[in-house]
């Protein structure tokens, strides 16, 4: 498939861009400038949008990283748009079922080795070195029966990268020194992969399997598998390589998608040029529709316990079905997931939640190869348990198979048939995806729209989700005693027993329906009017301030340029009290999280209608979001408001809440790069609370009347700063600060209140802080190196095309396996180095052209009126206001030389020099831990109820580097450096 996308050469963006603006991940992404600790979501396998995946990886869900929004640490956020981009991708419909029997990831350990040079351009990972320079990126991920690789770039390097990018598939290396090294990686993503639960209920599931089906298979491989094992059986793994290669990378296996703005003669040219090499062996596809219902089995509907890494109560129902990918048009598991996930009256979750039995609940099927393949489709439901539910999973389970029964009798209702599907981030691997399953006239949109509408088909799924072919989960840390089963490569404890036969019984009879169970019912946030809004002040580039009293100020902006009928409103509840002391924070983020609860299932219709809120535990206040079609966007506004100001809670729901909240806090501590962020950030900023003084709060215990209280006290003080933006009038956006002001009723702020923490300034020295993981089970380490500069902005700009930074500083971040931290610490150093020699050889002509890169990064036009909104609120929300920082940074750029950049990279490795190492370092024999951790503890997580850090002392490579051992007499010496404000 060509795609010329000659439409985006004017720079402006088109309306399918603009009204596609829901299905981006700007606004989640930016969630980390203003969050505190919410309570997670602990359901994993339905997060299809990791941010967090490697450049080569089994391409699994995983929602760990999202427990809380992050944590609270202000990282960068200016222009999220990028300049758009050539793109390729091909699909390889062979993946890991092709595995052979004594060789488990072979599949995943090829789809390294390809990037090991080839013929023509014999550099290993040259081609990742050839993207990166050129502004773009690359991927490639394994699958059940796919393999694809993707890759981004600047246009005037598009057709170069196509050339080395289709040697992979032409002529590959795959030299024999590259064996161990990339063994090593596949074993690291390995190693990255086993804290998942997620992951680990994949594995374990798919062991259900009949015996010779390929879901028995270990896709991920590691050392033991791919190097150890050949070696001990004598097989050529370079050999099998070869093969495998020759066998499944062949011509009429492969999609290619390719997006680039030449015109449509010109790409099908260098296709047909660069492409038409690819070798065509004849062979029939690999075929494995004939093993039908794998999980048809006594093993399957059983009742496991499994003990899970992370501090959790769930369920986990799951049924194997047919497989669905053929019903498309249909998506019958679409229909019946967004009818059990509902979450307003008369839901599955509802009647859970007023139980105190359940936090979240989602029904579906992911669509990764796992859950749906040629041989079986998983149907899965997955409720997140409170203290209480554990007790009663039973009972749970009843109410999901009242739920479903009453579906069942019912039957399909076309009325339910519209639901939103949401389209995948990436555009042209999901096309080349799509050209594997669908129909041609169907490839853009059979991923995204319900085409037809056939009661039988969706009647036959549902009939098919009966208890008695229910698997059924139950993970919680309590069952480690009980659980003396392993499985074998992510060693998860579990036991398996049969369903306790009252409730078989029960579930084999025509048990009664619930009452409380029914269909949604309609839905008044449905928007009827898009009618544009006609301007009603003079119109401005940027916003201004059309409120401004001593109890808050409103922002506002016209959306005259992306011109659709939608609108952002956003607002900052401003206290001083947040701050106060570690109990004044875990007070607040335990205010949010009931405050989260209460609205869930009165606002949920309004989400159905495409009208999203959020009300995050910010730093320094209470962030309320709002955003969607303008017509009702002031109805879902006023219920926030009306429930903040009538804010109530139950003993029961306190206890809840707080019990999640504990587990949220552990969750995070026990994640290696959770954890350096934390250090990192509590080192830093003066005045924060790390999650470690939060997860100690709360284990000594909060009393109901002191969150009474503290909510009080929160309420009557307050300063409130608000941007409306969109289609909005001008005096329409005022009644929303107004509404805020006489619901609450709060009196002005004594003394303003600053909404950002002040840094200390590091000594001109390298600094170390390292500290062991909280996880005995987990191998894995991470490495942060922070450098604090005070710096112009132009070359702060120049180096973050290589960094991620945050303030004026430079953040590298480096995730480890089974590597030491001793050698990592030598390795950065080196790579310092070499960037001080690359730099004394860089032209200017390659300078200019890499200044020009982020010049036109930055000039380049907003896709959706989103992410103007996301860089205003930035500024408002830091109270810096800097509306046109972009023009200033441009301008700056632009005058920037090559000396300047030199010049300053030079003065800051000298005597200048403030870095700060953070160290978080796992267990393993890579790391000194001559102690050898029993079975029975592999996976557990020893915090205690008062964790503490444990300080190591520096490697022989960090002698010189000036050890912190007591953070917080440490920082006490320090001086603070003024409030980070760019204003000119």
């Amino acid at each position: 498939m060509l795609i010329s996308d000659i439409t985006s050469l004017d720079g402006v963006a088109s309306e399918e861009s603009s009204e596609g603006e829901d299905e981006t991940d700007t606004e989640r992404d930016n969630d980390d400038d203003d969050s505190g600790a919410e309570i997670e979501d602990d359901e994993e396998s339905y997060d299809e949008d990791d941010d967090n995946s490697d450049d080569n990886d089994e391409k699994h869900s995983d929602s760990d990283d999202t427990e809380m929004e992050e944590l609270t640490g202000k990282e960068d956020t200016e222009k999220n748009g990028m300049e758009k981009l050539s793109a390729a991708a091909l699909c390889v419909g062979v993946g890991s079922f092709c595995d052979p029997e004594d060789l488990p990831g072979l599949a995943h350990f090829l789809e390294h080795m390809v990037f090991m040079g080839s013929l023509k351009y014999p550099d290993e990972n040259g081609f990742d070195a050839f993207v990166r320079e050129h502004g773009g990126s690359d991927n490639a991920s394994t699958d059940c029966e796919r393999t694809v690789f993707q890759f981004d770039i600047q246009q005037k390097y598009f057709k170069e990268a196509l050339d080395r990018w289709a040697q992979f598939f032409i002529h590959p290396l795959m030299v024999w020194d590259a064996i161990d090294r990339e063994v090593e990686a596949v074993d690291s993503e390995y190693q990255l992969a086993k804290p998942s639960d997620a992951n680990r209920r994949e594995l374990l599931l798919g062991s259900l399997a009949k015996p010779g089906h390929p879901m028995r298979k270990f896709f991920w491989g590691n050392a033991e598998t791919l190097k150890h094992e050949p070696k001990n059986r004598n097989i050529d793994i370079y050999a099998r390589l070869k093969d495998f290669w020759q066998l499944y990378y062949s011509a009429h296996y492969m999609n290619l998608v390719v997006q680039s703005k030449e015109t449509l003669d010109t790409l099908e040219k260098w296709v047909m040029e660069i492409f038409s090499q690819i070798p065509n062996n004849g062979l029939p596809k690999p075929s494995f529709g004939h093993l039908t219902q794998p999980f048809d089995t006594p093993e399957f509907h059983k009742l496991y316990r499994v003990v899970p890494v992370r501090k959790v109560h769930s369920l986990n129902i799951a049924w194997g079905l047919p497989p669905q990918q053929r019903h498309y048009r249909v998506k019958p598991l679409h229909y019946i997931s967004w009818l059990v996930g509902h979450e307003g009256k008369g839901s599955i979750l509802s009647f859970l939640r007023k139980k105190f039995w359940a936090l979240t609940l989602h029904g579906g099927n992911s669509e990764t190869g796992f859950e749906q393949n040629s041989t079986y489709s998983i149907f899965s439901i997955s409720v997140t348990l409170t203290e209480e539910g554990y007790e009663y999973f039973y009972e749970i389970a009843h109410a999901i198979f009242q739920y479903l029964k009453m579906l069942q009798k019912r039957g399909p209702d076309k009325s339910y048939h519209t639901a939103k599907k949401t389209d995948p981030a990436d555009f042209v691997e999901s096309l080349c995806e799509n050209m594997q399953h669908f129909q041609k006239e169907d490839f853009l949109i059979g991923n995204n729209l319900l085409l037809d509408y056939k009661p039988e088909i969706i009647a036959d799924a549902l009939n098919q989700l009966c208890p008695l072919k229910a698997n059924l989960f139950l993970l919680s840390a309590g069952h480690e005693e009980k659980c003396h089963l392993k499985e074998r490569w992510f060693e998860t404890q579990y036991s398996v027993e049969d369903i306790d036969k009252y409730w078989s019984d029960l579930w084999a009879s025509d048990f009664e329906l619930n009452q409380d169970l029914h269909l949604p019912e309609e839905n008044k946030y449905i928007a009827s009017n898009f009618t544009l809004k006609v301007r009603d002040c003079s119109e401005t580039q940027h916003p201004v301030k059309i409120l401004n009293t001593q109890l808050g100020c409103l922002w506002y902006k016209k959306d005259n340029k992306f011109r659709i009928p939608k609108a952002y409103v956003r607002f900052h509840l401003i206290s001083p009290l947040i701050q106060q002391c570690s109990k004044s924070v875990v007070l607040f983020e335990l205010f949010v999280n009931i405050f989260s609860h209460n609205l869930a299932e009165p606002a949920y219709e309004a989400d159905v209608a495409q009208l999203e809120y959020k009300v995050v535990a910010g730093e320094h206040g209470l962030i309320i979001r709002v955003k969607g079609f303008n017509h009702k966007l002031p109805l879902l506004f006023q219920l926030i408001i009306d429930h903040l100001a009538d804010f109530n809670f139950t003993p029961a729901t306190f206890e809840m809440i707080t019990e999640q909240l504990k587990k949220t806090y552990f969750n995070i501590l026990i994640k290696p790069e959770m954890l350096a962020k934390d250090v990192r950030l509590f080192i830093l900023e003066h005045g924060r609370w790390s999650i470690i003084d939060k997860y100690q709060r709360l284990m000594k215990g909060i009393s109901v009347e002191s969150l009474s209280a503290f909510i009080k006290a929160f309420k009557s003080h307050l300063f409130v700063e608000g941007l409306a933006q969109g289609n909005l009038t001008g005096r329409k956006s005022k009644d929303f600060l107004n509404y805020i002001v006489q619901k609450l009723q709060f009196v002005p702020l004594a003394h303003p209140c600053p909404v950002q923490f002040r840094v200390v300034d590091l000594p001109n020295t390298h600094l170390l802080c390292k500290v062991k993981t909280l996880n005995k089970g987990d191998a894995n380490s991470e490495v942060t190196v922070y450098y604090q500069m005070h710096m112009e902005e132009p070359c702060f700009n120049f180096l973050r095309t290589k960094q991620t930074l945050g303030g004026n500083n430079i953040i590298s971040e480096v995730s480890l396996f089974s590597f030491s931290t001793e050698l990592v610490d030598k390795k950065i150093e080196e790579f310092l180095v070499c960037f001080e020699e690359k730099l004394k050889i860089l032209t200017t002509e390659v300078f200019n052209a890499q200044v020009s890169v982020l010049i036109n990064m930055k000039e380049c036009e907003d896709s959706y009126l989103g992410e103007e909104v996301d860089r205003n609120w930035n500024e408002i929300v830091t109270q810096q206001y800097f509306f046109d920082r972009l023009a200033h940074e441009i301008e700056a750029l632009k005058s920037f030389t090559k000396a300047d950049l030199v010049n300053w990279f030079q003065a800051h490795r000298g005597h200048k020099k403030k870095a700060l190492s953070l160290h978080v370092v796992g267990f393993g024999k890579h790391e000194g831990d001559s102690d050898i951790i029993a079975a029975s503890d592999a996976q557990q997580c020893y915090l205690g109820d008062m964790p503490q850090f444990i300080f190591l002392p520096p490697s022989s490579h960090m002698k010189d580097t000036a050890s912190i051992r007591d953070i917080r007499d440490f920082t006490l010496a320090l001086n603070l450096l003024p409030y980070h404000k760019i204003l000119k």
